[in-house]
């Protein structure tokens, strides 16, 4: 609706061009009246950069002090102060053009732009008022009669939030982050500790006068930010940059930046396809590489900006400008899908239960990967963007957009939301009063009803078993119940260390894998307590060259049986995978039990379980001659008995004989 006031300006502009009959015969007023409607295009306004309608609020205003009744100076200082959304003042020359003559449009037009103007500072039963005396009217613009039954619905579902608001205290995150400056598109690290946003700075040499970059704070308890800093210099350049998604393990960021006046130039070294792109970069230990323009197919020649990563990586959501026929511009939300070779696959937009014929923006998938947060003019809301939730459903559906309501949502713009993996706090941009200048980053606790799937953060750091050096192991998780792949990435070529966003109250597989050594498995329930965030393990790697046994933790039996349960598949798959790629090894599959129980008992037991993992790894097409099975019952136990005998608690106890009761694999010499 914001290109709405720019059409009508035109139309208002042209029509008393072409007329010659004013309400007033104060000739002077009616000469600076005319002045006005061609001050704006003989001038360029010097802070935005856009045609002056400040000089034509000067000369309506002197027009008026000629002669205060007439009335087509009013409606067009009203429609002047509208480019600068100062409403207020729109308000009060409509409603004085109304009261020298209510008829003054066959139309009624000024009802619906005095209504419009009051929708949109919070007056919702004025805005009634006006717009329902406007759709009475016979000869009102059915373009404008559409806009006038939105705005109907707008204001009763606004009357009726602010008549049943939420609990909302919002928390300005302090001047570490925000400045006078307009702040906005944050985004934060799965641990919570780092923070990175957009700050939009002036500068004389940018186009519009502004420039954005994006910045980066830290934080040791979440809530008290360090005085932000910018990012490096071969990542933000004199062009705009901005709007960042940070994968979940902190190591790889997507981001958006922009073309100079030219259209060409988007900074040292980086090639763009037009006006805004999306562009990727890569942490390597803590210098991040030259960003390079996304491989694939989402970015094209129209604008792509505010990317929202998944946790898995798999998956991207953005915004992209759009022109559809018969309307105006405006921006939708698209998805695109990671593919096999690396690059991204073509963008296609979210259904309409997301996306609507207005405006679209500021788009978050939570960690959950069900949960979708944005911002959108076009649903019903309280005026300026509001803040919307949807939430995927078993067959990958969106439903229908959900308004955070009143008081997250008000009047003025709200964006930026970004909701923290346990889904209990949300960060969000807004121009309430209060705050350090325009837009300011703010933090609130987001209701129940609102919040996603909690998820917490999995770290740990791979590193070679005999001497502890890092190593880049490639990890993948799997939901052991469903066999869903959740997560497939590397640590950190550097450091060793990674760092993923998991759903808890699920049971997990995790399986890492490193040339030249044996592959590691584990599995773990995320049950977590309500104040616990994190689970945190370390992954040593054995060297092929080292007879040391590595446990099949994801390999599982029937209870006191020797049948493999189909969820051991997928390890033993991976396994099958090791011995093809590596022809020359041989293996010992050893058996073990726990110490309860009969000896004979669990010996033949053991070997069961041995020989039934070889004969399914003879099944997938592994010669035989290079297994062994064997059994060593409960001979070789991990934690004696008098080690759990002195274990407090039962589940204590039960997890020590849990981990005597496993498979294991060792190379053979």
């Amino acid at each position: 609706m914001k290109y709405l006031f720019f059409i009508a300006s035109v139309f208002f502009v042209a029509s008393c061009s072409i007329s010659q009959t004013y309400s007033t015969t104060n000739k002077k007023a009616i000469k600076l009246f005319e002045d006005a409607l061609q001050a704006p295009n003989l001038t360029i306004d010097p802070v935005r950069r856009t045609p002056n309608f400040r000089a034509g609020i000067d000369l309506a205003e002197k027009a008026l002090e000629k002669d205060p009744r007439f009335v087509e100076a009013h409606l067009l200082a009203a429609e002047y102060y509208e480019n600068y959304r100062e409403f207020d003042q729109a308000i009060k020359h409509y409603e004085v053009a109304l009261g020298i003559n209510p008829n003054h449009s066959s139309t009624g037009s000024t009802y619906f732009y005095l209504g419009n103007a009051q929708f949109l500072v919070g007056n919702y039963n004025g805005a009634l008022k006006n717009m329902e005396i406007y759709v009475a009217n016979r000869n009102a613009n059915p373009q404008m009669l559409r806009e006038a039954n939105t705005i109907m619905n707008k204001a009763d579902f606004a009357i009726q939030s602010m008549a049943n608001p939420s609990k909302f205290n919002p928390v300005n995150v302090g001047p570490g982050i925000n400045t006078k400056d307009p702040e906005y598109f944050p985004t934060i690290t799965v641990d919570g500790k780092t923070i990175l946003f957009t700050r939009r700075l002036k500068d004389p040499n940018a186009m519009m006068g502004m420039q954005e970059d994006f910045y980066v704070s830290k934080s040791k308890d979440g809530k008290t930010w360090e005085t932000a800093v910018p990012m490096p210099g071969n990542i933000n350049t004199s062009n705009n940059e901005g709007a960042p998604t940070i994968s979940a393990d902190g190591r790889s960021l997507i981001f958006v930046a922009c073309s100079d006046e030219t259209g060409k130039d988007y900074g040292p070294g980086r090639e763009g396809r037009g006006s805004c792109d999306l562009f990727y970069t890569k942490r390597l230990g803590t210098k991040w590489l030259d960003p390079v323009n996304l491989p694939g197919r989402v970015n094209t020649f129209s604008w792509e900006s505010q990317p929202s990563l998944s946790a898995d990586g798999k998956t991207l959501y953005f915004v992209r400008r759009v022109s559809k026929p018969g309307e105006l511009p405006n921006s939708d939300i698209f998805v695109s899908q990671l593919q096999e070779d690396g690059t991204w696959g073509v963008a296609k937009p979210l259904p309409n239960t997301i996306n609507t014929p207005y405006l679209e923006e500021s788009v978050l998938i939570h960690p959950d990967g069900k949960t979708l947060y944005f911002a959108s003019q076009g649903h019903v809301g309280l005026g300026g963007s509001d803040l919307f939730v949807s939430r995927m459903d078993k067959n990958g559906n969106w439903g229908k957009a959900v308004n955070l309501g009143y008081p997250i949502n008000t009047q003025y713009d709200e964006n930026s939301l970004m909701v923290s993996p346990t889904g209990e706090i949300a960060f969000f941009a807004s121009d309430r009063e209060g705050g350090y200048g325009d837009l300011d980053i703010y933090y609130f606790e987001l209701p129940e009803s609102l919040r996603p799937t909690r998820t917490v953060y999995f770290d740990g750091t791979v590193y070679d078993a005999t001497n502890r050096l890092p190593l880049a192991g490639k990890f993948e998780l799997l939901d052991i119940e469903t066999g869903e792949q959740v997560i497939v990435s590397e640590a950190d070529k550097v450091t060793g260390q990674f760092m993923v966003s998991l759903p808890v109250n699920r049971e997990y597989a995790l399986n890492v894998t490193y040339p030249g050594y044996l592959f590691f498995s584990q599995n773990f329930n995320m049950t977590l307590a309500d104040n616990q965030d994190a689970f945190h393990m370390d992954v040593p790697l054995v060297p092929i060259n080292e007879e040391i046994p590595v446990s099949l933790n994801n390999v599982f039996f029937d209870l006191a049986k020797a049948t493999l349960r189909p969820e051991s598949h997928v390890e033993l798959n991976k396994l099958v995978d090791f011995l093809v790629k590596n022809p020359a090894l041989k293996i010992e599959i050893g058996g073990h039990t726990d110490t309860r129980g009969d000896d004979k008992a669990n010996l033949i037991l053991s070997q069961d379980r041995a020989n039934s993992v070889v004969q399914y790894l003879i099944s997938k097409g592994i010669d035989a001659k290079r297994l062994t099975a064997k059994g060593y019952g409960e001979t070789k136990t991990k934690i004696s008995d008098a080690d759990i005998a002195d274990l407090t608690s039962e589940k204590e106890k039960e997890a020590a004989h849990q981990q005597n009761r496993r498979t294991e694999y060792k190379i053979i010499k």
